[in-house]
């Protein structure tokens, strides 16, 4: 159909031979298949071709060559501009796994699965989920990052740089399925099972999946354990095609414990928490109570006041911590071509959360609140809980005329967000279960609800000017009223003259972000650029832990964070070859920054605050040349300069903050990626190394960590010869090869001043995982 034709992008799989075509510049690029065996390659990238934007697609195979369990975040990682950093092999934990894209922090991005919103993927999310529980990660049929700019028509509020959208794979139409099971390093077992009606007849077709997911901690005590329930379904109805995604995931992660550089090298790399080890976290507890180091009442004189060896203070570890979260996320989708000319997409969704974030905390114990009790530990679990509900709808028409297509398109959701911060008792003689929810609380320090309404729309029209040059131009406007009420507000320390009760709307509002681009085809290859604004509207930081005073300053004197992206770049091929260069300037303006007071565990409040700008700069080049029909070498190297262009003043602090001119935290200037794939058929494997470059993790930059280069490596067989043996396969994966150790993520805690801070998480090290696939 011709409205098919314009909207789609058409697309080069590197090392698949595809040929360039034209398409609409702003629209989902569309995957190539290719499914003859002597043509299949292991370092697949499709390059955004027609589009205006700097874009790539990575598709399933690409997943499949990864550890059994891998998060889609994890696969981003070669991709050129991807800071990618996590403390497990898989970048499923999500207190650790982190993306840092051209200087801009994860939460500062956009995320969706199938159009619809997963929030800004921060941890404690409030406004969607993580995409390892959004859907199971064999599940996915391709992601597409847009490094600088996303679509006009992503549901997001976060992006103020590139978004990820991921979409799922579709049911298949012949009857079948996969079995797959996977065993490897510190216990992990994962089993996947994944049926396919084929088509019905009605027409339809659907599929189901599970996936369960175990492995111990590779250092420390505990499991980090997932269970997911998929299932998926098309039915043709009229003119269109009514489809469908449910997810169902229950997750439950024993943290790691997060350092410090000088914890590091005075505890050693393989540093944690304390479990199971009650009494000595309870020993430390009670010397810490007695030193004043806590501000709690003293809980056993006898313990003394000297620290047993190595540990130096009471937050060098605690006894455990963990995350739990309990999601359904479900979308109905109705698509329809109303004539040969346009084409209508309506979506609704819901998504419903249930969540507590655990820590034992020795800074307050019943005893903090009079309690006589001996048989009571001093040690109490702190909860942050989560309560989630979500409603939204999202729709496009796409209208085609002549050598224009226009497209408009609206997004609504109403988000009701419960959090509290609550304490419950142990006993000396036991812990409470670490991965079980806590109920039963003896204090309730602070509980809020939010509302959350969000409405967006866009409209944007791409002109074919002539076979080899198109433009595109639109806008979007943004309005997100986030109002919060106080149910609770039990112990926090009143503040003089000030009412600890908060309650108010702020508003998050711009009516016009435009978007413009072109692409011009040259030759053998095509230059596209563009230009995008956009903004991030209020998290929950005006109003987590505030007073009414406080929320009501920051209403009044902040704006929301907003940025202007301008990109260009030259996409090639000529035969075994193609690539992509690509060059952008960002203004960043309006940054709000709330320092932390204290160990960011405990939570102490931030003021929330616009202290300047930030201007970025840089380079990236990515590309992908077939040596021989079965080997293929992909590269990627990114240059960025983030720079902050203004020191932080202000009244309330004791000095000017200078970082004027410092480098952006967490935002490495050099980032180089290589993989090398073989595949004759049968016996098929990836070679991948990363270079990731010296970063800060104090805004003045006085604190940093190296440089570092891991090395993984897949290699499988696939089976074959008799109908038992078709459609199997057998794949190893070895993760940090070289058994590099090194600091990972950054900011777990926050980002501050001076030169060190608790805020490291370090990588996992060498692990093995082996798999056995059989499809049917």
């Amino acid at each position: 159909m011709k409205i098919k034709l314009l909207m789609s992008a058409a697309l080069v799989a590197l090392g698949a031979g595809q040929a360039f075509a034209q398409s609409g510049p702003d629209t989902t690029p569309a995957v190539a298949e290719d499914n003859s065996a002597d043509n299949t390659s292991n370092v697949i990238v499709i390059i955004g071709e027609g589009e205006t934007r700097q874009v790539q697609v990575l598709t399933a195979e690409d997943l499949s060559l990864e550890a059994a369990g891998s998060s889609a975040i994890k696969l981003i990682e070669s991709l050129p501009g991807v800071n990618y950093t996590a403390a497990d092999p898989f970048g499923a934990y999500e207190w650790a796994v982190n993306i840092n894209i051209r200087g801009f922090q994860k939460d500062q991005l956009g995320y969706t699965l199938d159009g619809v919103p997963l929030g800004d993927m921060s941890y404690g999310n409030y406004n969607g989920l993580h995409i390892s529980r959004a859907i199971i990660s064999e599940n996915i049929g391709k992601v597409e990052l847009a490094q600088g700019a996303a679509s006009l028509s992503t549901a997001s509020t976060s992006n103020l740089g590139g978004a990820l959208t991921f979409t799922s794979r579709a049911p298949e139409d012949e009857f079948g399925g996969q079995i797959a099971l996977t065993g490897g390093t510190e216990n992990m077992f994962r089993g996947y099972a994944r049926l396919e009606s084929g088509v019905l007849p009605t027409g339809g077709k659907a599929s189901i999946s599970y996936a369960n997911h175990t492995q111990d901690k590779w250092k420390g005590d505990g499991p980090q354990k997932s269970e997911q329930i998929n299932v998926a379904f098309e039915q043709p109805i009229g003119p269109g095609v009514l489809s469908g995604f449910y997810d169902w995931s229950k997750r439950r992660e024993t943290d790691y414990q997060d350092l410090s550089l000088a914890m590091i090298n005075r505890l050693g790399y393989d540093w944690d928490n304390l479990a199971p080890n009650w009494t000595l976290a309870q020993q430390i507890a009670d010397i810490a109570n007695n030193r004043g180091d806590t501000g709690a009442p003293v809980t056993n004189a006898g313990a003394g006041t000297v620290y047993p060896s190595p540990i130096a203070t009471v937050d060098d570890a605690y006894y455990d911590a963990a995350g739990l979260r309990d999601d359904q996320l479900g979308r109905l989708t109705y698509d329809v071509e109303l004539t040969q000319d346009i084409a209508v997409s309506l979506t609704g969704y819901l998504h419903k959360n249930e969540g507590q974030g655990i820590w034992f905390t020795p800074y307050v114990s019943p005893f903090s609140f009079g309690s006589t009790d001996t048989s009571l530990s001093p040690i109490s679990v702190r909860t942050t809980e989560y309560d989630m509900d979500r409603k939204g709808a999202l729709g496009s028409l796409t209208w085609t005329l002549g050598d224009h297509t226009l497209e408009g398109g609206f997004w609504f959701e109403k988000n009701n967000f419960d959090q509290a911060r609550r304490f419950y008792a142990n006993t000396r003689a036991a812990p409470r279960p670490t991965l079980e929810f806590m109920r039963n609380a003896f204090a309730t320090q602070w509980a809020y609800t939010y509302d959350f309404e969000t409405q967006m729309f866009h409209v944007q029209d791409t002109w074919a000017v002539t076979p080899d040059l198109t433009l595109s131009a639109g806008f979007k406007s943004v309005s997100v009223d986030m109002t919060v009420d106080t149910l609770t507000n039990g112990f926090a320390t009143p503040v003089a003259g000030a009412n600890n009760d908060l309650d108010g709307t702020i508003t998050s509002e711009d009516n016009f972000l435009p978007q413009a681009g072109f692409n011009w085809s040259v030759g053998d290859g095509e230059v596209f650029g563009g230009y995008t604004e956009n903004m991030r509207a209020h998290t929950l930081a005006p109003a987590a832990s505030q007073t009414q005073s406080g929320f009501d300053f920051i209403k009044a004197n902040t704006n929301p964070e907003s940025s202007k992206t301008t990109e260009v770049g030259y996409r090639y091929r000529n035969g075994p070859f193609q690539g992509v260069a690509a060059a952008y300037y960002v203004k960043f303006e309006d940054r709000l920054l709330g320092l932390s007071s204290g160990a960011g565990i405990i939570g102490n409040p931030s003021v929330i605050k616009n202290v300047g700008s930030v201007t970025t700069k840089g380079l990236e080049l990515a590309g992908s040349y077939d040596l021989t029909d079965e080997w293929t070498l992909f590269g990627s190297y990114a240059f960025n300069d983030s720079k902050y262009d203004d020191n932080v003043v202000d009244a309330t602090l004791p000095a000017p903050i200078l970082t004027g001119g410092k480098t952006v935290v967490n935002a490495p200037e050099h980032l180089l990626k290589a993989d090398l794939g073989y595949d004759n058929g049968s016996l098929y494997g990836k070679l991948s190394v990363a270079y990731t470059g010296e970063r800060y993790f104090s805004y003045d930059n006085l604190a940093k960590v190296d440089a570092y280069t891991l090395v993984d490596l897949t290699a499988g067989y696939r089976l074959g010869g008799n109908e038992m043996l078709e459609g199997a396969e057998i794949q190893l994966n070895v993760t940090n090869l070289m058994d590099e150790e090194y600091v990972s993520t950054l900011g777990t805690n926050g980002f501050g001043t001076g030169s060190d801070g608790q805020t490291l998480m370090v990588g996992a090290p060498r692990q093995v995982f082996a798999t056995i696939r059989k499809t049917f």
